[in-house]
Order: structure tokens, then C-alpha cells, then sequence
């Protein structure tokens, strides 16, 4: 569905990203893994059209993808970025509603719209309230609702763990699951090495701007290096 194919990105004279290369199939999570830094958040703000690259390509349905934002998004592909960006000033309902600003189809806009009130029930109990009043987990919900509602094929989701109490990245996580169990593919940026992994099909660890280890999530979270660079475990303690 997606490749990415040798990227080269600069801010400057810095070199973000050198010649990454990715790919994603339809249906699956794909998770990319890396400290801060090391240029995920660049590589998924390239996809998204955010961030200018300078060389190599990105295909999407074996096409060229666009390297206009809005017509990403018509495209197909949406993102949820870090930092949880809403309106504040808006109803949630109002929020939810800005993501099929794109979309000409009312009726099934609605259906949409039930289903990401089923997907995350609190939602609707704060349709009518400011977007700015809900609490952080809440405003990631309501990225993630307001993403599905641009009604994407691929799902770029930055960092949706940031900053929540365990049990809210556990809740976030059930949902990532429940929205590939939807048809949708998704492409997970995501400190949380271990939450990263156990969701995903297949993974990419990126360090100081290139990939440096790729293969399927269950074979990389039994990597040793892996386990003791990025889950916090001592190299003799390691159980494969």
C-alpha cells in the first residue's frame, strides 16, 4: 500500500533522515521505533506532506504520492499527530466533524460518526462539551476519532501514547487494535517500544535518521539488542 523508498530529509545542515526506505501492506500495523531524535516523527510528517523531503520517493497504491497535505488527505491517508492537536474552542461533536471536511457524503458522515461514538463511548457523553475541558486521554480519543472520520485507507498515528497514565495507553492500544480489526492500515509511530511492538505485524527501529533493524514485530521484540536498548531489560536476564 505504502513504500517509501531512500527519503532524505534536512533541516538546515542537519541530515534527519539518510535513505530510509519502509514499506506497509494493506491491513497491517506497521510500527516504527526509535529513541527521541532519532527522525520518526520527520518521516511520518513527510508521508502526511508536513515536512519537505529533498530526495527519494514515496508511492502509495503503487502511485506517487502527492506532496500537498490536502491531497494526502483525499487521497486516503490521514494523521493523528503528537501532542494530541485539537480545537479547544470547538465541541467535541464540532472537532469529530472537521475531519471529514473533505467529504461530500452526509449520509455515510453520519454512519461514521456513530461508529467512532461506539469505538470511544465517552465521546459521546461529551459531544457537546469544548474540546479544551476533556482530559488528555480524551483529547488523544478525540484525534484518533477525528483522524477515522476523514474516512482514511492508512492511519499515521504519532506518538499516541504520550503523556497517558498506563492504563490509558492500554486503552489506546485495544482501540489501534479494534481500528486495524476496521479494514484500516496503520503506520504507528511510538516511544513505547514494548506497546509498539505487541500490536504490530511487522516493525522498523530507526536511529539517528536511518533504519538500522527491520523485520516482524515478534521476531524484534525478542531481539536481545532490542529488549536492552529499548524494554529495559538487562542483557543477562533475557528470555528469548
Amino acid at each position: 500500500m505504502l513504500d517509501v523508498n531512500n527519503l532524505n530529509v534536512y533541516y538546515g545542515g542537519i541530515h534527519a533522515l539518510k535513505g530510509v526506505s519502509l514499506s506497509v501492506e494493506q491491513g497491517q500495523i506497521v510500527s516504527i521505533i526509535g529513541s527521541n531524535g532519532a527522525g520518526k516523527s520527520t518521516l511520518i510528517n513527510s508521508i502526511s506532506g508536513i515536512v519537505k523531503y529533498k530526495e527519494g520517493e514515496i508511492l502509495y497504491k503503487q502511485g506517487k504520492l502527492p506532496k500537498q497535505a490536502h491531497k494526502i488527505v483525499k487521497s486516503g491517508i490521514c494523521q493523528v499527530p503528537e501532542g494530541r492537536v485539537i480545537f479547544a474552542n470547538l465541541t467535541v461533536n464540532e472537532n469529530l466533524r472537521m475531519g471529514a471536511f473533505l467529504r461530500k457524503d452526509k449520509e455515510k458522515i453520519n454512519r461514521d460518526l456513530n461508529r467512532v461514538f461506539e469505538l470511544f463511548p465517552i465521546l459521546k457523553e461529551r459531544e457537546n462539551q469544548s474540546a479544551g475541558t476533556l482530559s488528555g486521554g480524551e483529547q488523544q480519543m478525540l484525534a484518533m476519532g477525528r483522524g477515522l472520520m476523514s474516512d482514511p485507507d492508512l492511519i499515521l498515528l504519532d506518538e499516541p501514547s504520550l503523556g497517558l497514565a498506563p492504563l490509558l495507553i492500554n486503552i489506546i492500544f485495544d482501540i489501534i487494535i479494534e481500528i486495524k480489526k476496521m479494514g484500516k492500515t496503520i503506520l504507528l509511530v511510538e516511544q513505547n517500544a514494548f506497546k509498539a511492538l505487541s500490536v504490530a505485524d511487522y516493525a522498523y527501529v530507526l536511529e539517528q535518521g536511518a533504519v538500522t533493524l527491520k523485520g516482524s514485530a515478534k521476531d524484534i521484540i525478542r531481539d536481545e539488542r532490542i529488549q536492552e536498548a529499548y524494554l529495559g531489560k538487562k542483557k543477562e536476564n533475557i528470555v528469548g
